[in-house]
């Protein structure tokens, strides 16, 4: 292990989250592992956000920095605190502002990262428990079973950025996305960057972090049949289109961070969008991308078959 005592860096975005924060903030100090830091991004709040962290930063040892965030949109702000080079650590956790982490939750991960060359990008994520705006357990995230890669991180994220811990390294790499790139959500950036330029991801199915479902999630569970109503709506909508536009153009502009294998599966599915039948199904075949049901993969074919992906 290279470091006896690795430091964490919380990086919490938040934006008008008072109602459920302190419960966000108590779970960091019940942490097993007690070596961290708080990184606080806000995002122009008129709450009691800002109050709620203070009062936390008086009770603990821990340092905690709170910053006027970008007021872009969440994943702006996200990105806003992997580049922020005040701060720095040997490893990285991504927190929401209202769900409530298991104590073991950093411990657990960086007895994964920890493994890990410190020169190799690593990431971390697991499943999570659901909770309702009560904290009464729901149900959980969906298992899943088949092997995270860039091949299924191009169509699919199965990591929720409020379960991810990751190393410097893979720090560096998505603080390289220059300023002008667009994205969908910073959990599948995340997730696609990793695994695109060679790095290694754990899933681990213990479920890290409670992740509370009320109204003003940003995004859902993405469990159940209304979840997979709102799918395929999306399809129907052209919102996937949109989607693997915007992530294609988004690795364009890292390519020259990606592998040899990456950079052909990114190439593949993309002429795979835009070729004809029935050349289309033979490139998205050779692209490899899977999601990770059966369900699923039917609705890439059917997908590639309407022009709809």
């Amino acid at each position: 292990m290279p470091f006896d005592n690795p430091k964490v860096v919380i990086l919490l975005a938040t934006l008008n989250g008072a109602e459920y924060l302190a419960e966000q903030l108590q779970s960091f100090s019940e942490q097993s592992h007690s070596n961290w830091e708080l990184l606080v991004s806000d995002d122009g709040s008129t709450d009691q956000t800002a109050e709620v962290v203070q009062a936390f930063a008086k009770q603990v040892p821990q340092r905690v920095t709170f910053l006027e965030g970008p007021r872009k949109g969440f994943w702006r702000n996200f990105l806003s605190l992997v580049r922020n080079e005040d701060v720095d650590g040997e490893f990285f956790a991504y927190s929401d502002q209202d769900d409530i982490w298991f104590p073991a939750k950093l411990k657990k991960a960086l007895a994964w990262l920890a493994k890990i060359p410190d020169d190799v990008p690593a990431l971390y994520f697991t499943r999570t428990a659901l909770v309702g705006k009560n904290g009464k357990l729901l149900g959980f995230s969906p298992l899943f079973a088949r092997t995270p890669s860039f091949q299924n991180a191009l169509v699919q994220n199965i990591g929720g950025g409020n379960t991810m811990v990751f190393n410097r390294a893979a720090r560096s790499i998505l603080a390289a996305a220059p300023a002008d790139i667009e994205l969908i959500a910073h959990d599948w950036w995340t997730y696609q960057m990793v695994t695109g330029v060679g790095g290694v991801t754990r899933y681990d199915s213990w479920p890290s972090v409670k992740y509370r479902q009320h109204e003003y999630n940003l995004v859902g569970s993405n469990v159940g049949m209304r979840q997979r109503s709102l799918r395929l709506r999306a399809f129907a909508q052209g919102r996937v289109v949109i989607w693997n536009d915007t992530n294609i153009e988004a690795l364009n502009k890292m390519r020259h961070l990606l592998t040899p294998s990456s950079i052909a599966t990114l190439d593949q599915f993309a002429q795979a969008r835009k070729t004809p039948l029935p050349k289309r199904l033979y490139l998205l075949w050779k692209a490899g991308t899977y999601r990770q049901s059966v369900l699923d993969n039917i609705g890439i074919v059917v997908g590639s078959l309407l022009g709809r992906i």
